[in-house]
């Protein structure tokens, strides 16, 4: 029992010593690389600490090796300019002038709802509240706000992808006929609808593939 805990706050101080060597706080700021070093270390620091008949050393040097990896790839980050995109990655524009940036959501594994996710963590709440969005490549999503924001309700989604979401539909008080017309009227077929959201006041946010969102009114009788 003494053994265990003796190994276990050795490991804990050369963790608590690497890690303060590693400067990074919270594992949102972090890069990918160096989220995955943590994972690597979370895993290391265990093995000699639950397996007595592995020598603490050998638990030490690898947690050690793991750092001056971290440094060795750090500094090409910091150095080598064309490095730093292939390590971490780089932002990815999701939102322009011109509406949701589809290419790029796909590219980063998203949809729209968690782009609207995002955006609502973010303090807003509805797509053209920005002039601009992006996701950083630590996964954060930062915008550049409208500055003629005027949103003071919620958005339903009514439809995202190409795909109708028939429970905001009647959520909305708007009828599949009344969806279909207003449709027709922007000479659009359901599938080539990137999103459309409608507000308590029935403003609309309608972007169709290829074209910029448009701001449209349709007569709404749900309350949200």
């Amino acid at each position: 029992m003494a053994l265990i805990f003796i190994r276990t706050a050795v490991i804990f101080v050369t963790l608590l010593f690497i890690m303060r060597l590693m400067g990074k706080s919270q594992i949102g700021e972090m890069q990918p690389f160096e989220f995955v070093i943590t994972l690597l270390i979370a895993e290391l620091a265990c093995i000699p600490m639950a397996d007595t008949s592995i020598p603490l050393l050998y638990g030490v040097i690898a947690i050690v090796a793991i750092f001056v990896l971290h440094q060795i790839v750090w500094l090409l980050d910091l150095w080598v300019k064309p490095m730093k995109s292939v390590i971490c990655g780089s932002p990815s524009i999701v939102i322009n002038r011109n509406g949701i940036v589809e290419r790029e959501l796909r590219k980063n594994n998203l949809d729209v709802s968690d782009l609207i996710e995002s955006m609502r963590a973010a303090g807003y709440f509805s797509l053209d509240d920005v002039y601009y969005g992006l996701y950083e490549a630590n996964g954060s999503f930062s915008a550049l706000e409208n500055p003629d924001k005027s949103t003071s309700s919620l958005s339903l989604t009514l439809i995202e992808s190409g795909t109708a979401d028939n429970k905001n539909l009647k959520k909305s008080g708007v009828t599949r006929e009344k969806l279909d017309e207003f449709l027709k009227k922007q000479n659009a077929k359901l599938k080539q609808v990137i999103v459309l959201t409608v507000s308590p006041e029935g403003r609309v946010y309608f972007q169709k593939k290829g074209e910029k969102y448009k701001i449209l009114k349709l007569e709404v009788n749900g309350e949200w």
